[in-house]
């Protein structure tokens, strides 16, 4: 199982950055995780204004993503 790892930082305090996970529920590969990762970040950024996505990346997940 993967998990997308959004680096953001928040939108009127760029210095104020922060990791947030997206587990990806589907058994892909990272190649294709990182492929179609566009349409969760979009979700995410849509849902959380304040913050501005710098960058994203495929990673496996954790426990805690379960």
């Amino acid at each position: 199982m993967l998990a997308i790892i959004l680096s953001t930082c928040l939108v009127n305090e760029p210095a104020v950055c922060q990791n947030h996970r997206i587990p990806i529920e589907s058994q892909i590969s990272a190649i294709q995780c990182m492929k179609n990762a566009l349409p969760y970040v979009a979700k995410w950024s849509e849902e959380n204004p304040r913050w501005r996505v710098v960058r994203w990346e495929c990673r496996p997940a954790n426990q805690h993503d379960i």
